[in-house]
């Protein structure tokens, strides 16, 4: 039996390698585990087990091996979407599958070349690690796989007006998504609270609005939830699922700053609106972090610096859609190889790998 292993500390990270580990689990001759999770010793948060980790994901017990177990094992591949990563005691081969692309660039750094091989999520990211002159052209380390996350937000999988109907909204109000990163300093930090407020009074009430919270954001002092929860009703949801992709897929317009679900968004071609953050960007440039506003960054939308821009930014973008179509469909091909495929050339790469 060829021995998989997928590790992470946040149930984000296992997102983005479940369209993988659902194939791998039925492949014969193949035996996957995942472990993970957090001491509590650093920045991520409360202590989490590995058990506490997957168990919103119902990975069968078996299958969950607790850290110190883990690392006192074998494997043939190692798969990680967070760059530090978790390692057992021997490995053959260990895979970087990234868990998300902005123009933060924050996985583009040195630390990362720990990995035997990186699945590269497109033509811009294979670019930045090269002109970080951390990697030449044509490195074998470099595979450009894409990102199975986003395979269902192009692949025709989703059904929205099942997933409206979960969330009770009738589908005849724009569907507004705000997902704010979780860098200190994020919008929900400074203006979104407000932003929320302005766009659900606007109009009588013209929208109904998704709040996607980050999971593990980097500030952990503001239970955010309890803190907008006067805010939601019957037209104001929270989405509690650690996945995001079917929210993209349902919303007509993405609200975000400098999270990586912009590029993901871009695949669907529809209108974004930024909430500007000059003093995170500022903090995380100044940590030599590859920040980059001048190729894509926020191209693709409108970027805003007060909420009553905000509102009137969402009220035009929603009533001319097409505008910036090109800039978000040059993008989405210069952020992701194989979009809606990005799996089975995963499990291409794989298979030829264990043979």
């Amino acid at each position: 039996m060829k021995r998989i292993l997928f590790t992470g500390y946040a149930p984000v990270h296992f997102v983005c390698f479940r369209p993988i580990y659902e194939r791998l689990i039925r492949l014969p001759g193949v035996d996957v585990f995942v472990s993970g999770g957090q001491d509590g010793s650093g920045n991520e948060g409360a202590p989490v087990s590995a058990r506490e980790l997957y168990k919103p994901f119902r990975i069968p017990p078996r299958r969950v091996l607790a850290l110190e177990a883990m690392r006192r094992q074998r494997f043939d591949l190692v798969f990680c979407a967070h760059v530090s990563g978790y390692f057992p005691r021997e490995d053959k081969d260990r895979v970087q599958i990234f868990h998300g692309l902005s123009f933060r660039n924050m996985a583009v750094r040195r630390d990362v070349l720990v990995y035997d091989h990186l699945f590269i999520t497109g033509p811009y990211m294979q670019r930045a690690f090269q002109e970080q002159q951390l990697l030449r052209p044509g490195d074998p380390r470099l595979v450009q796989i894409g990102f199975p996350k986003v395979d269902r937000l192009v692949d025709g999988s989703l059904n929205r007006a099942a997933i409206l109907r979960r969330l009770g909204f009738s589908g005849r109000r724009p569907v507004l998504l705000y997902a704010p990163t979780g860098q200190k300093g994020n919008s929900l930090e400074t203006l979104g609270e407000e932003v929320i407020r302005r766009l659900r009074a606007s109009g009588g009430g013209r929208y109904d609005i998704l709040i996607k919270l980050h999971d593990h954001p980097r500030d952990p002092t503001i239970d955010w939830a309890a803190r907008l929860r006067p805010l939601l009703d019957r037209h104001t949801r929270l989405v509690r699922d650690f996945d995001i992709v079917p929210y993209l897929f349902v919303a007509d317009l993405l609200i975000s700053d400098a999270s990586s679900v912009s590029s993901e968004y871009s695949l669907l071609d529809r209108p974004m609106v930024f909430l500007d953050v000059p003093d995170m960007i500022a903090a995380i440039k100044a940590k030599g972090r590859a920040v980059d506003l001048d190729t894509w960054g926020r191209k693709a939308g409108t970027t805003v610096r007060w909420p009553d821009e905000a509102v009137e930014a969402v009220r035009d973008a929603l009533a001319h859609p097409r505008h910036n179509s090109d800039m978000r469909r040059a993008m989405a091909r210069d952020l992701f190889f194989n979009p809606g495929r990005a799996t089975e050339a995963a499990l291409t790469w794989i298979r030829e790998r264990l043979a």
